[in-house]
């Protein structure tokens, strides 16, 4: 034994391969649970808003969505919608207007796939987190509007927040393309819709 010195504690002692471990660390590690989105594949909606049809205004949307989820991030989507749209500012300047009557009904349907780019979590409070998705979709369908069916395009931007792993509330904003004649000539129409509603997945 070597006078003076002094005895080092048993974790700063030299390893058998000639390291020192000078400084113990004492972290206190958290499990870290990585949000994914419910597992039910199959879902049905109800959702409402405004449909702005182009050259008519916008008015009041209602409808119903069916989907079914591929994979966590890809699902394939269904969705029926109808409003009824009104004529009245072209009634100021054409005598009879343009419709048969003063509203005209139309409804479309279509069919669309949609891709989860940002799935996370929405936190309520410091102790309440809500699994979410913020998605892109697209695709074609049809459009019934003043006798005449048209073939749509639509695409658009959604989200949706997961109540319980079962209900979730969902907004989405498109755009649902198609071609009319109703003024004398055929032209595009882009008609801007924003929607809410709540999905049930099982």
């Amino acid at each position: 034994m070597v006078i003076g010195a002094t005895a080092l504690p048993a974790a700063a002692q030299p390893t058998a391969g000639g390291n020192e471990q000078v400084i113990v660390p004492e972290v206190n590690r958290r499990d870290v649970t990585v949000p994914k989105i419910p597992s039910n594949d199959f879902e049905v909606g109800l959702f409402t808003g405004t449909y702005s049809t182009e050259n008519f205004g916008a008015s009041l949307v209602a409808g119903l969505r069916l989907g079914y989820h591929i994979t966590e991030d890809i699902f394939v989507e269904g969705v029926y919608g109808q409003t009824r749209v009104s004529d009245a500012s072209f009634r100021q300047i054409l005598p009879g207007g343009i419709f048969a009557g003063r509203k005209e009904t139309l409804r479309y349907f279509n069919l669309s796939a949609g891709y989860n780019i940002l799935p996370g979590e929405v936190f309520v409070g410091r102790k309440s987190a809500w699994a979410s998705a913020l998605y892109v979709i697209g695709g074609v369908g049809s459009t019934r509007f003043n006798d005449q069916r048209r073939q749509t395009l639509n695409f658009g931007l959604g989200s949706r927040v997961f109540l319980t792993n079962s209900i979730a509330l969902q907004v989405d904003a498109r755009d649902h393309v198609f071609t009319l004649d109703l003024l004398g000539r055929r032209q595009t129409t882009h008609n801007l819709e924003l929607t809410g509603g709540v999905t049930f997945f099982f």
